[in-house]
């Protein structure tokens, strides 16, 4: 009783029975972990202490290979095997339901019983672990044949490699919830009420707030009120002042701002709004714990660019907000970005010799600039504009030119765009399925997969460096506490600061070694260490 025995391949023990008691014994042995979904399983597993070293998590595997958007057992298992995707399980089992199961856990037609996913399995917990032992070999052995893409492929598949990265991104991605962002609330209540006031006593309270932040604005603008959260009012109230325009985005209505005070008032109204109302001080009560840290739940991959995403506004914190985001007492942050990135990825997937050339450079837009005899600022317009598909405006020449300089890297954006514009499945330098087929032919695909095949791959390197930090940091006691698109934050002692800063750096040249294996691609990091995540430059 409390015990439970163990056995591996030239050994065995018996220990407690404790979830962190079993990973702690196993963990000599540096075990690989499978499982259906790190947000299902790792929860537990933090809450007891334990926090495994790698892992197979099935479902990230599932959105790599098959291009998923599901993560359960039952529409896993459907796209190893090639069947149509089941249905969804309801709450509660009916006639319908159990049609065809026969009480075998696979079903006639090749579907596993939806009693069994329902929870029979319980009562059979090795049988259900064969099971995932046999799913993750089966999406191994579809990956091992996907194209390496790597311009000198060595070691392990790519495409495997992807699905080891995306794994960890899983892991990380629930522990990243359950740590959470360290948070002074003391200042982030001050940065709140030079903002948008003091906290309000009432609904009513806050409400008559409202109306006094807007009356700040509208008393520029002549005429009765309207609701500045329409932008079809706002645009007839600028049409007061002789301002009309096509619409009311940011953007458009800055360079008006300097030579009037009415659109600045509302530029400005607008921060303040969007604070109060994103990030007031019921977003402080709902997501900020008693321990000070913010806490939101993170996704290892959106649908689209395989990017981290994350809820309670943890990738968009106002830099108004920021200076709040403070290490604790002992502790700072170790920060750094990916600098220029996607061109960097674009060099390394397209293997064009030339912009690999120009990647090897500490700033990649000084040689791509002598390249197209253009200034700086036009050839990184130029570049974006490429990746993004905009074809004309202010860096339309150096556009045309850019098919001189490195004709290879932009024979791979068209390529994906042309795909993209008949409904064409691709995959990305790491192997991740963009099922463009699914989706309705509308206007804007083809200049979506232009971008997704170089976003996408900067995805996966950016998990990859994440999950190789993730793994050396644990002998220096810190921990990764954000992930925000090409940038990690670390929460380290002050002690091993300097560590953990030279650690950022290592990792980013490992990883880099062999994930862009035989492009001379060079990837750089801008590395800080602060106090406050504002201070970050």
């Amino acid at each position: 009783p409390g015990r439970t025995g163990l056995a591996w391949a030239g050994g065995a023990a018996t220990v407690p029975a404790g979830v962190a008691d079993v990973v702690a014994a196993l963990a000599p042995l540096d075990p690989r972990w499978t499982w259906s979904a790190a947000r299902e399983v790792v929860p537990a597993l933090v809450a007891a202490g334990a926090r495994p070293r790698t892992c197979w998590d099935l479902g990230a595997v599932g959105r790599l290979l098959h291009g998923l958007r599901r993560e359960d057992v039952g529409a896993l298992w459907a796209a190893a095997y090639d069947l149509p995707e089941p249905e969804r399980l309801r709450g509660e089992s009916d006639l319908f339901d159990v049609d065809g199961d026969d009480g075998s856990r696979v079903r006639p037609d090749g579907q596993l019983s939806r009693e069994w996913l329902r929870g029979g399995w319980t009562a059979e917990p090795a049988a259900w672990a064969e099971l995932l032992l046999a799913l993750q070999q089966r999406q191994e052995e579809q990956l091992r044949p996907l194209p390496d893409r790597r311009a000198a492929p060595r070691g392990l598949p790519l495409p495997l490699l992807t699905a080891y990265a995306e794994s960890a991104a899983a892991l990380l991605a629930v522990e990243l919830g359950a740590d959470g962002l360290p948070l002074d609330v003391a200042v982030a209540g001050e940065l709140l009420v030079a903002v948008v006031g003091d906290r309000p006593a009432s609904p009513a309270e806050e409400a008559a707030g409202r109306v006094r932040r807007d009356a700040e604005v509208l008393r520029h603008f002549p005429g009765d009120p309207v609701d500045l959260r329409s932008p079809l009012q706002v645009r007839e109230l600028l049409a007061r002042i002789g301002l009309v325009l096509p619409d009311t985005r940011s953007w458009r209505l800055e360079p008006h701002a300097a030579t009037s005070p009415a659109v600045a008032a509302l530029l400005t109204w607008r921060k303040g709004e969007r604070t109060a109302t994103t990030y007031g001080w019921g977003w402080l009560d709902r997501h900020v714990g008693s321990d000070g840290r913010l806490r939101g739940e993170w996704r290892a991959a959106d649908g689209a660019s395989g990017r981290m995403t994350a809820s309670a506004g943890l990738h968009n914190l106002p830099a108004e907000l920021r200076p709040a985001v403070r290490a604790a007492p002992g502790w700072t942050f170790v920060r750094a970005d990916l600098g220029q990135v996607e061109p960097r990825v674009l060099a390394a997937v397209s293997g064009d010799d030339g912009l690999a050339r120009a990647a090897q450079e500490a700033d990649l837009y000084a040689p791509v600039a002598a390249a197209l005899g253009a200034d700086r600022p036009t050839a990184k317009v130029a570049v974006l504009a490429a990746m993004y598909g905009q074809t004309s405006g202010t860096a339309g020449a150096a556009l045309r030119d850019l098919d001189r300089a490195y004709p290879v890297a932009m024979a791979y954006l068209r390529a994906a765009e042309q795909a993209g514009r008949v409904g064409h499945d691709i995959r990305t330098y790491g192997g991740r399925l963009l099922r463009l087929s699914s989706v309705p032919a509308q206007e804007g695909l083809g200049r979506f997969a232009r971008n997704a095949v170089v976003q996408g791959a900067a995805a996966e390197l950016f998990k990859a460096w994440a999950a190789t930090v993730r793994d050396r940091l644990r002998p220096l006691g810190g921990e990764i506490v954000l992930c925000l698109h090409d940038e990690l934050l670390l929460h380290v002692p002050v002690a091993v600061a300097d560590d953990a800063a030279r650690l950022l750096v290592d990792a980013l040249d490992a990883t880099a070694s062999w994930w862009a294996a035989g492009s001379r691609v060079r990837f750089v990091a801008d590395v800080s260490v602060v106090q406050s995540w504002a201070d970050a430059k």
